[in-house]
């Protein structure tokens, strides 16, 4: 194959929280709405908020083992292990608490030092070491057979080819760079062409093909057809699902219309596992990343697909994601950042979720997963320390909740929060 460059079921019942009376209805309802703040100031209501702390989650354990065992793996030589505990894995359907596939971060954890020396080299513009490849290409050949050890090398492939594609370095030109990521990305394909993801029952080789879509010389007439295969492999990961939203968006490999079509469909087909959540995480990074999709979305329908995600996936990383999408990322704008008329509307409907959010599911505050809201979804280069990062996403979690339940600690009480809830303590 020739490549070429690519062109740039029924919700559950809702149950809404009540508000004090003392505060004006109408100021409520711009409140509600997210076109009014309070008046007071918001850093010492803030210290009001009682929300316990967990600077690292059971997620981010989960993806440190997984992607650890890969590294350890595969530094170790152990090949055959690393290829049996991928297809383990994969035949599981073994996810994190937050959904990631379990498959996937061993074999990132199997590739990571090669393609950071890779990506070292990439960077300083210049051609990496053909050593590391030419390793793992030997063990391909020592394992033939083996669609673990094939994806492991696809994979890092692609990495180094999205490395050369990023590239910003002096001396490198485009073209060039271009041409560096067709080549692995035509080496990707080749080590993946043997295997069949619905032959090995493995939802890792369909992942795979997906993401060979970013070299596909007409990626749109495909991408609906491969993430169907995958989605209909792993029907119970939402993490499909969003990445079948994010490669529809107008700046990859869709519109908005075939967007909407599709999270539909994927509503329709995947009910029995996610409800009307399907729909919701269909558009939920789509939106993150171009907001503009709020023209199209239907926002009562994604509302309905929260309040299923909540009921449905309550593990605290699930809810601090959609509780930090709903407060930062659907955040009122302001001046010039205002958004039309029509999309303003759909943007305060979701925003308003972040109050039973928090009053009913919230228990605990993942910091890192806030920072992550404010940067944006896939914003890594020179970030912070991680101190930082904890700190930041708490004050801004803080900060957005004490706005939203101003009224109900205007008079000095303080909220707290455990597993059965939201509730007021009073003032001392």
């Amino acid at each position: 194959m020739i490549f070429d460059p690519i062109a740039p079921s029924e919700s559950p019942r809702r149950t809404e929280r009540r508000k004090p009376a003392r505060a004006p209805a109408f100021a409520r309802l711009l409140r509600r709405l997210g076109l009014a703040r309070p008046r007071a100031d918001i850093d010492s209501l803030a210290r009001r908020i009682l929300l316990p702390t967990l600077p690292i989650s059971d997620e981010e354990h989960a993806r440190i083992h997984f992607h650890d065992a890969g590294q350890r793996l595969a530094r170790q030589e152990d090949w055959a292990r690393l290829a049996e505990r991928i297809a383990k894995a994969d035949a599981a359907r073994l996810h994190t608490p937050g959904g990631e596939a379990a498959a996937g971060l061993l074999a990132e954890g199997a590739r990571a030092d090669a393609v950071a020396a890779a990506g070292d080299a990439v960077h300083d513009a210049r051609t990496p070491d053909p050593a590391g490849l030419d390793a793992l290409e030997q063990v391909r050949a020592d394992h033939p057979d083996s669609y673990p050890i094939a994806l492991v090398i696809a994979l890092t492939h692609m990495d180094i080819g999205r490395a050369w594609r990023m590239c910003t370095a002096k001396g490198t030109a485009t073209p060039d760079r271009e041409a560096h990521f067709l080549d692995h990305f035509r080496r990707a394909e080749d080590l993946l062409g043997p295997f069949d993801a619905e032959t090995h029952d493995a939802p890792s080789l369909a992942a795979a093909q997906c993401a060979l879509l970013a070299a596909r010389p007409a990626p749109r007439r495909r991408v609906a057809d491969d993430y169907a295969r995958l989605i209909a492999l792993d029907p119970g990961s939402a993490r499909h699902l969003r990445a079948l939203g994010e490669a529809l968006l107008p700046s990859r490999f869709g519109t908005f219309a075939e967007l909407e079509l599709e999270a539909r469909r994927m509503a329709a087909q995947t009910g029995a596992h996610h409800g009307a959540g399907a729909y919701t995480w269909v558009w939920f990074d789509a939106l993150a990343i171009e907001p503009d999709g709020l023209g199209t979305v239907d926002a009562e329908f994604f509302v309905d697909g929260l309040h299923a995600i909540a009921v449905q996936a309550p593990d605290q990383h699930i809810i601090n994601e959609i509780a930090a999408f709903c407060g930062l990322t659907m955040a009122p704008r302001t001046g010039a950042a205002r958004l039309p008329a029509a999309q303003e509307r759909a943007r305060a409907t979701i925003h308003a979720c972040l109050d039973w959010l928090v009053a009913q599911h919230l228990h605990e505050l993942h910091p890192l997963i806030w920072s992550q809201a404010l940067i944006g979804p896939g914003s890594t280069p020179s970030l912070p320390p991680r101190r930082a990062l904890v700190t930041r996403g708490r004050q801004a979690a803080l900060r957005v909740i004490a706005e939203r339940f101003a009224d109900e600690i205007a008079d000095g009480c303080a909220l707290g929060f455990s597993s059965a809830g939201m509730y007021r303590l009073p003032a001392l």
